[in-house]
C-alpha cells in the first residue's frame, strides 16, 4: 500500500474520535528503575571501516559502502547472504521507515549514497519500493542534504514531516509530544544518524536522532537532554518499531556539533551497527571521546556536556551501556 495512502487512511480512521491536540493524550510509562540489572544484558555492535569508502574529494565509493553494509549486517544477523540478513529484520508487507539526520546540511548529514545503498538492498530482499520511506523533519533540509523528494508514484519515497504531526499528544515519562505521521504509519524503523558531538547532550547519535520525530524537541534540552531523550525512546512508536541502528561515521565530527564545523571533522570511514540502540550509542560516544583525546580536547563530561541520556536509556531497559557486556566486532 502506498505510504501516502496509508497515512491518509490512518488519518481518516482517527478523525471520528479526534479532538484538539492539547486536550487529548495517551500515556506510556517510562519506569526510571526497571530491573536493576536491565542495563547489564549483552549486546553485539559491528564496526566496519574501509579506507577506500570515502574518496579524496569527499565523495563515497558506493561499491565499498555496499560491501561494508553487507558484511556488517550478515555478521550482525548471522545470515550468509545480505538478502537473507534483511529478510531476518523486515517483511515485504511492512512499511520500513529510514530515519536520517539532515539537519546539519551536506557538511554533516547522513550521506544519501549510504542511505540509497541500503534502500536498494531492501528492494533486492523483496521489500517493495513504495514500502520504503526515507524521512526526517523537513523536506527542504533533506533536499539541502542531497536527497530527492518523492512523495508518490513509482520509486522509493523520500520526504519530510513538514509539520504533519498527529493531533494527539503522546506521553512517555517526561515527554509530551505530537509525533510525525510518518513514524506513526511505519511498521518498522532503521535509524541512520551521524557520528557527531552535541553542544548540550554531549553526542547526537541514534537515541537523539528521534528528536526529529516530534513537534516540540525544543522543550527537551534542559539538563543535557536528560531524561528526555531516553523517555522519548521508550514510546512504542520507537521502542516497538526500531529494528536496526546504523551510525554513519564515514565523515564524523568530534567538536562544535551539532552544526557543521569542518575544522573538527575527520574521516572515520566507518559504520557502526547494532540492534541495541543504547550499545551502539555507547560505542559511538567512545569513538568520539577517543578522537577528542587525540586532539588534546577535554572529555565531554569535563566540557560540561556529559551524554547522560545513554545511561538513562539503559536504566529504562532500552539496551546496555555496560562496555564489558558489549561485544565489538570489526568486519
Amino acid at each position: 500500500m502506498d505510504i501516502q495512502r496509508r497515512l491518509f487512511l490512518k488519518l481518516m480512521a482517527a478523525l471520528a474520535s479526534l479532538i484538539p491536540c492539547k486536550a487529548v493524550s495517551r500515556v506510556f510509562a517510562a519506569n526510571p528503575l526497571t530491573k536493576p540489572d536491565a542495563h547489564q544484558n549483552s549486546a553485539l555492535v559491528i564496526i566496519a571501516q574501509r579506507s577506500g569508502a570515502v574518496k579524496p574529494e569527499g565523495t563515497l565509493d558506493t561499491k565499498v559502502i555496499s560491501s561494508m553494509v553487507s558484511s556488517s549486517l550478515c555478521r550482525l544477523t548471522g545470515a550468509s547472504v545480505i538478502s537473507d540478513a534483511w529478510r531476518n529484520l523486515f517483511k515485504p508487507s511492512e512499511i520500513v521507515g529510514i530515519k536520517v539526520n539532515a539537519v546539519g546540511g551536506p557538511g554533516i548529514c547522513t550521506h544519501p549514497s549510504l542511505v540509497y545503498v541500503i534502500a536498494r538492498q531492501l528492494l533486492n530482499a523483496g521489500i517493495p519500493e513504495h514500502h520504503i520511506v526515507i524521512w526526517d523533519r523537513l523536506s527542504n533540509e533533506l533536499e539541502r542534504g542531497g536527497y530527492t523528494i518523492q512523495r508518490s508514484g513509482s520509486g522509493i519515497r523520500c520526504f519530510g514531516t513538514d509539520n504533519d504531526y498527529e493531533r494527539k499528544i503522546e506521553t512517555a515519562g517526561s515527554i509530551g509530544s505530537c509525533f510525525s505521521r510518518i513514524i506513526a504509519s511505519c511498521d518498522a524503523l532503521i535509524n541512520i544518524p551521524v557520528l557527531k558531538d552535541h553542544d548540550l547532550s554531549g553526542v547526537s547519535l541514534g537515541l537523539k536522532n528521534f528528536y526529529g520525530a516530534i513537534h516540540n524537541p525544543n522543550k527537551y534540552h534542559d539538563n543535557h537532554c536528560d531524561p528526555f531523550i531516553a523517555d522519548l525512546n521508550t514510546h512504542p512508536y520507537i521502542k516497538n518499531k526500531l529494528r536496526l541502528t546504523i551510525i554513519d561515521g564515514l565523515r564524523a565530527q568530534y567538536n562544535g556539533g551539532p552544526a557543521c564545523k569542518q575544522q573538527w571533522q575527520w574521516t572515520f570511514a566507518g559504520l557502526i551497527l547494532s540492534r541495541d540502540p543504547v550499545a551502539v550509542d555507547a560505542i559511538g560516544t567512545a569513538i568520539i571521546e577517543k578522537k577528542r583525546q587525540e586532539q588534546g580536547l577535554s572529555s565531554l563530561a569535563d566540557s560540561n556536556r556529559p551524554p547522560l541520556h545513554i545511561h538513562t536509556a539503559a536504566l529504562r531497559g532500552l539496551g546496555t551501556d555496560n562496555t564489558n557486556a558489549i561485544l565489538q566486532v570489526q568486519v
